[in-house]
């Protein structure tokens, strides 16, 4: 297992690597600026360890990014393990809280479905379903910031918190919901929560059309079993048998589905906080790209890739622990 995840973790920052030198970016330009010496150009190159071949290169980040070294930002002047410590926050935060409600909402609808299938309520939760899957993100977005914040007023705008709190509200941890509450300023809470429901619930709609396929899917298995055509037959009401025992058997796959979504929101929520100008990893990525910032958005992409194959590895776990027959 330990053999897995180091081969792992070493393709990893080998493809992040390789990729960021491929591309057509040269952040020694962005930082010399268009009119400077060739003298000046060498210069920093050198000093950026660009005059090396690739393979000293790699090897150099490979022995940095083992010890936390991720290298500096050109874009903030600060390393890039600081940046990520400050901007990873609010993306966690934000994928918290889309994945709860894509689960609480996925999950009754799945079983929904699956209980009636081929039936009206079966169709209506396909339809739903797809439209999560098909529509783009940053549409829903853009609707949803003209509707519900422009025309109806209802949440508040782009950003994490109200401009209002900037010099009152003290970030502690990073998870302003957390740090909001430790404070005990209520104010700044409500200003938080309004700002974070509209892109929460866009993503958690997006989660919640994955959760509810699969959720469906399992249950239609399940619901086909030997156990179930027993429980039934010794009488047991249809309540019980989905919701006690086939939603039962089924929860051990959806913890692995739940798991897989949650990193999917952590690491593609890029077109979300970008539309609602969410300070996350997403939207850090982003700029430090269009500033052809590559230690940024390499140490930003290892990040991201660390994060899913940890949550994958987790997955793995618990769904041993939680069926034996796995072991």
């Amino acid at each position: 297992m330990l053999l897995v995840v180091a081969t792992t973790f070493l393709g990893l920052l080998a493809v992040t690597f390789f990729i960021g030198r491929v591309i057509p970016v040269d952040p020694v330009l962005f930082i010399a600026g268009d009119n400077a010496s060739s003298e000046v150009m060498e210069r920093i190159r050198e000093d950026m360890g660009f005059n090396k071949s690739l393979a000293e290169q790699f090897v150099i980040y490979v022995r940095h990014a083992a010890s936390g070294d991720l290298g500096e930002s050109i874009l903030t002047n600060r390393q890039v393990v600081d940046d990520i410590k400050r901007v990873f926050p609010a993306t966690i935060e934000l994928a918290t809280l889309a994945t709860l409600i894509g689960a609480l909402v996925g999950i009754p609808l799945g079983v929904i479905g699956a209980v009636n299938a081929g039936r009206l309520p079966d169709q209506i939760v396909r339809v739903v379903a797809l439209i999560g899957h098909s529509v783009p993100i940053f549409w829903l977005g853009l609707l949803g910031l003209l509707v519900f914040y422009a025309q109806l007023g209802w949440v508040a705008g782009p950003g994490r918190v109200n401009v209002a709190f900037e010099y009152t509200f003290q970030p502690i941890t990073g998870f302003y919901v957390v740090d909001a509450i430790m404070q005990g300023d209520w104010a700044a809470l409500r200003s938080i929560l309004s700002h974070m429901i509209l892109p929460a619930s866009l993503l958690g709609y997006y989660s919640m059309a994955y959760i509810c396929r699969m959720t469906r899917s399992f249950m239609l298995s399940e619901l086909e079993q030997e156990y179930v055509i027993a429980a039934r037959a010794k009488g047991l009401s249809e309540r019980r048998i989905v919701w006690g025992h086939a939603l039962r058997s089924a929860a051990v796959p959806l913890v692995t589905v739940i798991a897989l979504s949650y990193a999917v929101l952590l690491e593609g929520a890029v077109l979300t906080e970008t539309v609602f100008s969410w300070p996350g990893l997403g939207l850090y990525i982003t700029n430090s790209l269009q500033a052809a910032d590559m230690n940024a958005v390499l140490g930003g992409t290892l990040v991201v890739g660390v994060v899913f194959v940890g949550i994958n590895l987790l997955s793995d776990l618990l769904y041993r622990s939680l069926d034996p027959r796995t072991k």
